[in-house]
């Protein structure tokens, strides 16, 4: 049976008891508020629906986060990047809202807010993200609530990108990496050259491996007689063995070999920084030879992404290997559509192929 007290001028306290289920208590500013919540309570005890909704008054959506952020997140391969995306999300005025006033419209002005800043890939990774969490912590955690990321409208995804190396992009991002111009006092010149990105990016052309399959890559793992890779753990969460070229076995002969056993003993950061910048040089020296040529510039070595060379390695790949299986089993897509995507063949190609 509910009690109702007074505790001040405006503060009344309801409680509901009943036995096999916790004590429920809330304050509020009229006596009439309070009982109305508390014939709710027993209404919802008396039928058996009662929710316990004291966990999601409680916690906030920052509060779901910083805990998904320490227990889940670290078991999962994309850790650092969902680390970044969280705290993003965490600095958003919707992340101090209480869990049972997280609606679907309050997500959605977060949602065109942060549309004004970045991708709509971007703002459907980061409500991924957060339904995830919202998940676990009604699964896990006894935060009763219903999930309101399913019932709100998410960007649209966006066109799959088909972007392959164009024209002489090749050499000259080739040419970009070289580790040579150095000052009379031995010092690299401006715009310092990692010297294991160049043979990381041709790897990549020659391989379709992700960047982090690459970065993961140890001698243990690669026997040279066999042509072959070992990659014990791979997005996908399984295992491959890829196949290597003759071209790639000989880049990898060339590398020397590091006392950490890595083959590329770099980080992910040094690699998006290196190629950027790399991309950079590659582009204005492009654009210094079109003002001394006097020819206007076209779009190559705009908008590639080091992502694009496994684009551009699977279609290289796929003029060899016409059988979509193997093919598969070298790129390690276990969805043939996601394989579609990847798959970019030159209709001069096929043109050639249908005679």
């Amino acid at each position: 049976m509910a009690t109702i007290n007074k505790r001040g001028d405006f503060q009344w306290r309801a409680q509901v008891r009943r036995q096999g289920y916790p004590a429920q208590s809330k304050t509020f500013e009229t006596r009439e508020a309070a009982e109305k919540w508390a014939r709710a309570i027993e209404r919802e005890l008396d039928i058996g629906l009662y929710i316990n909704r004291g966990p999601a008054e409680k916690n906030t959506l920052g509060d779901i986060l910083k805990r998904y952020l320490d227990e889940v997140v670290p078991t999962h391969k994309g850790a650092d990047v969902e680390k970044i995306r969280i705290n993003a999300i965490l600095k958003a005025k919707v992340s101090q809202l209480a869990m049972i006033a997280l609606t679907p419209a309050a997500l959605a002005e977060w949602r065109d807010e942060r549309l004004k800043a970045v991708a709509p890939a971007t703002v459907r990774r980061d409500l991924d993200i957060i339904s995830a969490a919202i998940n676990t912590a009604r699964k896990d955690w006894g935060i009763h609530m219903d999930n309101p990321i399913l019932s709100m409208r998410r960007p649209k995804p966006s066109k799959a990108r088909e972007r392959r190396l164009i024209l002489d992009e090749e050499q000259r991002l080739l040419a970009a990496l070289d580790n040579e111009e150095r000052d009379d006092h031995g010092r690299l010149a401006s715009g310092t050259r990692n010297p294991w990105i160049k043979p990381l990016v041709r790897l990549a052309t020659e391989t379709a491996m992700r960047r982090g399959e690459l970065l993961s890559l140890t001698w243990d793992n690669i026997d040279l007689g066999e042509q072959t890779a070992y990659l014990p753990d791979t997005k996908n969460g399984t295992s491959r063995s890829v196949p290597l070229s003759m071209a790639a076995v000989a880049l990898l002969r060339a590398l020397p070999r590091h006392l950490s056993g890595r083959v590329f003993p770099i980080t992910e950061d040094s690699v998006k920084k290196a190629f950027t910048r790399a991309l950079t040089r590659a582009r204005d020296a492009y654009e210094k030879e079109c003002n001394e040529t006097l020819t206007k510039p076209d779009g190559r070595l705009l908008d590639l992404h080091f992502h694009d060379l496994r684009h551009e390695a699977t279609s290289r790949i796929a003029e060899k290997l016409d059988n979509i299986l193997e093919l598969s089993a070298v790129t390690g897509h276990k969805d043939v559509r996601m394989l579609k995507r990847y798959y970019h063949p030159k209709t001069s190609l096929l043109a050639k192929k249908l005679g």
